[in-house]
């Protein structure tokens, strides 16, 4: 086993000379989770130190898109005319955010999304109150924060629970400003941030009770006494791939991994599991299979396996066609178009992501079908029956929603290659550390690691197994602010 995947065992007290610096809470990661952690640490009166290995904060979080996912009624869905309620939201991550999803995390969020919304606006992160068309994007246009970023509407997940647009981003589609607003937020709270200190592992007393950690800045260690306790929030480990063949094989087969260079290698998992938290759902992840990030026509064409057939409905969220494709159909299908949805690259859309390459083109199914190298009448036995229902706007197989459905039939065809060997699948990791809804991380038994708290990445959260656009920034927001409560109100 190698040094990447070992887990970091921890330093006994015994074993310490002396601690360099003392804290009440110190966080491990500045990153959206991190941030937000201290915070709620610091403003609760707990003196909170931050430990970056990075020179500057941010992660991850600093390089998306801001997409927060909130609901139940937030003062931007009732100003863009959605009504939504908690139970309804709740209901809905449920089911995708499955299977496994945690009941108790789903449950504290639903509930509290709207409050996490006026928390998040109150520290100064700013939305526009606009509405982006369903049928034109789901990611946020000049002036609109709002959108559908999951299969609210999709089947089955419309039957399920009210569909309601919950997608909020951040004005300027900017993690950047998000974080800018929380870096300031937790040191105008109190915190202190050590940048550059690259946190190695924990410190344990005889108890198993974390007392604190060792940090190396530059050449030096440094060991840090964490009176309450320590709260890791260093992100995932797509960048760590000897923990990702060890835990997810699957998954090196997908080329574009989401994260910040440098970051998300399992530091801190490993942190944890070396103190004796459990690590667990280690194989989830969100897979991306973005055919209709940049065109949205794509929803009207059809995904087809390697032998012709559909499998899913195409008006699925972009997380549930990569998670789909790749463990039930080994990553080989095909989208269909005609000549009245197929755009090479779409105007203003960024050629080097968004352009998908053509496995085929051809005037008939059966020569396209012949053309991939499909058993014969299989496609064009799909393409048949799919073209008599969707000209009545049904589609009483995979049900996909009316306003995709049009028959396919204005050729020339096009096979759009969407196989993972020559379509990248971009990733991120979602297993991670055990908690509680509070953030105190668990061992293999359930029961509490004294002194040691994780969120975000770091830690299994909302999206057990399954995801939407702008639950990980939730999950991380929402799970550090949890975690800084809680650790704040640990007695020394």
């Amino acid at each position: 086993m190698s040094e990447a995947m070992r887990a970091a065992a921890p330093r006994n007290t015994r074993e310490v000379d002396r601690f360099d610096l003392e804290t009440d809470v110190a966080v491990v990661g500045f990153g959206s989770a991190g941030a937000c952690a201290a915070i709620e640490a610091a403003k609760a009166g707990a003196r909170t130190l931050v430990l970056e290995r990075g020179w500057r904060g941010g992660g991850t979080s600093a390089e998306s898109t801001g997409q927060i996912y909130m609901g139940g009624g937030t003062p931007l869905q009732k100003a863009c005319g959605f009504e939504d309620d908690p139970d309804e939201m709740h209901k809905y991550l449920m089911a995708s955010c499955g299977p496994g999803a945690d009941e108790a995390k789903v449950r504290l969020y639903s509930d509290s999304s709207v409050e996490h919304y006026h928390w998040l606006t109150g520290h100064g992160i700013p939305f526009d109150m606009g509405f982006v068309d369903y049928q034109v994007s789901t990611m946020p246009e000049p002036g609109k924060s709002l959108s559908y970023t999951g299969s609210e509407r999709a089947w089955p997940y419309r039957d399920i629970a009210v569909p309601a647009p919950r997608g909020h981003t951040v004005q300027n589609a900017s993690g950047e400003v998000m974080m800018q607003v929380l870096t300031k937020a937790a040191q105008d709270a109190g915190a202190s941030v050590q940048t550059g200190a690259r946190s190695e592992t924990l410190v344990v007393d005889d108890d198993g009770r974390v007392v604190g950690l060792v940090a190396r800045v530059g050449d030096t260690e440094q060991v840090v006494r964490a009176r309450r306790g320590v709260v890791i929030t260093t992100g995932g480990f797509v960048h760590n791939e000897d923990m990702m063949r060890w835990y997810a094989p699957d998954l090196l087969r997908c080329g574009r991994p989401i994260a910040a260079e440098g970051g998300d290698d399992g530091a801190g998992i490993r942190m944890g599991i070396g103190a004796g938290g459990a690590a667990i759902r280690m194989d989830a992840a969100c897979i991306v299979l973005g055919f209709a990030y940049g065109n949205r026509k794509n929803i009207r064409g059809i995904l087809v396996n390697s032998c012709g057939q559909r499998y899913v409905n195409e008006d699925v969220y972009q997380s549930n066609h990569g998670e789909i494709a790749l463990k039930k159909q080994d990553g080989q299908v095909y989208l269909i178009v005609d000549d009245s949805i197929y755009e090479p690259v779409p105007t203003g859309v960024d050629e080097e992501l968004f352009s998908l390459p053509v496995a085929a083109v051809a005037n008939t199914g059966e020569e396209l079908e012949r053309e991939i190298g499909m058993p014969k009448n299989s496609l064009s036995h799909t393409l048949a029956v799919y073209n008599e229902y969707a000209a009545r706007g049904e589609d009483p197989h995979f049900h996909k929603e009316r306003c995709w459905l049009q028959a396919l039939d204005k050729p020339p065809l096009a096979a759009i290659d969407l196989r993972v060997e020559n379509t990248p699948y971009s990733l991120f990791t979602l297993g991670g550390l055990r908690t509680r809804p509070t953030g105190e991380v668990l061992d293999t038994d359930g029961a509490p690691v004294a002194g040691l708290w994780a969120a975000g990445r770091s830690a299994s959260g909302i999206p057990a197994q399954g995801y939407n656009s702008g639950l990980s920034l939730a999950d991380c927001t929402f799970s550090g602010r949890m975690a800084g409560v809680s650790v704040a109100g640990t007695s020394n």
